[in-house]
Formats: C-alpha cells, structure tokens, sequence
C-alpha cells in the first residue's frame, strides 16, 4: 500500500467540491436510470458523515434488500476508497478493488476526486450518481415502491419547503462548517468559519429546547443530516478540526437530541466509532502528521437515558421502526459503546 493519507489537508484552502455526477436514480427513469430492486449498489464508508446519511436512510426505509451496500476501507491510500475490508480487497458484488474503478468506467479523467456516497449501476459497473446532496431525498421520495411496510416519511411533502430552509442553515454553518474550520490555512478563516459552527448549534439549541425533532413532530431527513456531523463531534471535530468552544456532552438539548436519535433504530446501530477515528486521524496527516488516533472518548454516555420523549413527537410517525440489523451490517463491537 503506498500514499496512506492526505497531506494537503490543512495546507491547501478549503472548498468543497460539487458533485460531478449527478444522474437521478427514479421512478420514472427519466435520467436513464429507473428504480429497480437489486440493480444497483450503494458504496459508502461509516467513517463518512456525507455517505453515513443514506446508510440511515437505506436503514429507516427498509432498502437492505432493494439496494445493496458496500462498505469501503476507512483508511484510503493515493486511490481513495478502497475494498480492502472484504475477502481479496474485492468488493465482492462490483469485483473492483477501488471504487475510482466504478467512476473510471463512467467517465475517464474525471474531474473532482472519487467521493462516497456512490451509486454504482451493477450489471455495467459505472457510477450512478455520488451526488451526496441528493441521494436520500430521492431514496426517500423516489424509492417508496420498495419502501418497507411501516417506513417513516423523511420527506413529507407539507414540510419540504421548511426542511429544506433547516438543512440548508445546518449545511452551510454545521455539516460543511466544521470542515471550513478543520481544513482552514488562516487563523482569520478558521475563526470565521468556527465562530459560524457554535453560533448555528446554539441556535439549534433554542429550536430543540422546545422541540422533540428539526421539523414537525417526527423524523425527518433534517434531522439525518444533523444527526451525522453532531455523533462525530467530540470523537473527531472537537479536538481534530479545533472545533472545541464546548464539546457536545457540554451542551444538555443538543447531548440530549443527539442521544435520543442515536438510540432510535436505524441511526446509533449504523455508526461504527472506530471507523470514525482512524479516518479522520489517519488520513488527515497534513492536520495530524503523527497519524496517532486518540483513546477517548468515553462512549457509554450514548446510551444514557435522554427523556425527549416529553417532548412528545413520534419517531417514526404512524410507521414503525426498522427491524433488525442484517447480521452481515452489523458494527463491530470496536465501533460501538
């Protein structure tokens, strides 16, 4: 293995690249690309908070059997994602080693680097769509004719307007925030962009002081997207990105709220710590030359008791939760509490 890691990171300004394919899988099939069971295959890495938000939706909406899931190495080497965690380093659906395969096959010299979440097309082998942005609303509002019976509505179309208002606010501040500030090469730009982080989180704390969840009274893809950034926040943005005004343990609502989704099934069962850790602290060696990955923290508090529950709401609306974790998906125990 050669070129583990990515020294650039924390050298070079930040900017996060668009999606360069961004081909919509639907029901219609209009791009070229209908809904289908079993034709395609979601490529994620748990480490990742972008690709963590369809393993939680895939998960809330029963989409195990309809849509497949690869899971990628979270240490890359000079080829990013790579399959080393299955038998021969070969994703044994796709029979490629790297994922830069898949997009290869799709377009030669393709600008933007090699992202996950992906979506690769099984019987030819090319890329989909990695456009991360995009993917869940469309499992959520594209995919309902493989929904599982009782899966939640992520999307419901009253609250599109207001969800989309939410997610665009955490987004900008939050998801993409704690990068503008790990990745910063200025003391200026830094402080800019984590003074925009707490300023976001505490506002969110006044809206979750009241509320059970983001928008209306269950859960919604807002809060997916929240969810991912707040469970890698002490573990990684505190002490790695210098995000460290006050750790989310520091915060009683936000601690709370995130607890409280980390418990519903489909969320906490789908996040692997260890994943997280080694990713951010081994691949980021223009932040962390040494590539030493920290003992803390402590994670039993994700399972103390939250008592959101008085705040009303239904988690899943009048559908019901998922079932179990299909045992070839499970988190190591690394990974967990």
């Amino acid at each position: 293995m050669s070129g583990e890691g990515n020294p650039a990171y924390g050298h070079r300004p930040f900017t996060r690249s668009k999606s360069h394919f961004t081909d919509r899988i639907t029901a219609d099939g209009e791009d070229g690309w209908p809904v289908a069971a079993g034709r395609y295959r979601l490529v994620v890495s748990r480490a990742c908070p972008w690709a963590s938000r369809a393993v939680i939706s895939r998960r809330l909406l029963g989409l195990e059997d309809a849509l497949s899931m690869a899971i990628a190495d979270p240490i890359q080497d000079d080829r990013s994602w790579r399959f080393t965690l299955d038998p021969d380093g070969r994703d044994p659906v796709l029979g490629i080693r790297f994922l830069s395969e898949a997009y290869d096959r799709r377009e030669s010299g393709h600008p933007g680097g090699v992202s996950v979440p992906a979506i690769v097309d099984v019987p030819s082998g090319r890329l989909v769509t990695n456009d991360y942005q995009r993917i869940t609303l469309d499992l959520a509002s594209e995919w309902t004719a493989l929904h599982r019976p009782g899966a939640p509505d992520l999307y419901p179309a009253a609250l599109r307007e207001r969800i989309d208002e939410v997610m665009a606010e955490v987004y900008q501040d939050v998801n993409n925030g704690v990068y503008r500030a790990g990745f910063a090469t200025t003391q200026e730009e830094y402080a800019v962009a984590c003074a925009a982080v707490f300023r976001r989180l505490e506002l969110l704390t006044d809206r979750l002081a009241r509320q059970r969840y983001l928008v209306g009274d269950t859960v919604t893809e807002a809060d997916i997207r929240l969810f991912t950034t707040l469970v890698r926040f002490d573990a990684v943005y505190h002490g790695h990105f210098k995000c460290n005004r006050w750790k989310l343990t520091e915060n009683p609502v936000l601690w709370a709220y995130a607890r409280d989704l980390y418990q519903t099934p489909g969320f906490g069962d789908t996040v692997d710590f260890d994943h997280i850790k080694r990713h951010y602290y081994q691949v980021h060696n223009g932040i962390n030359p040494t590539r030493i990955v920290p003992l803390g923290p402590d994670l039993s508090g994700w399972l103390a008791p939250h008592h959101r529950e008085r705040l009303g709401g239904r988690p899943f609306g009048d559908g019901t939760p998922p079932g179990p974790v299909p045992p070839a998906e499970e988190v190591p125990l690394p990974g967990r509490p």
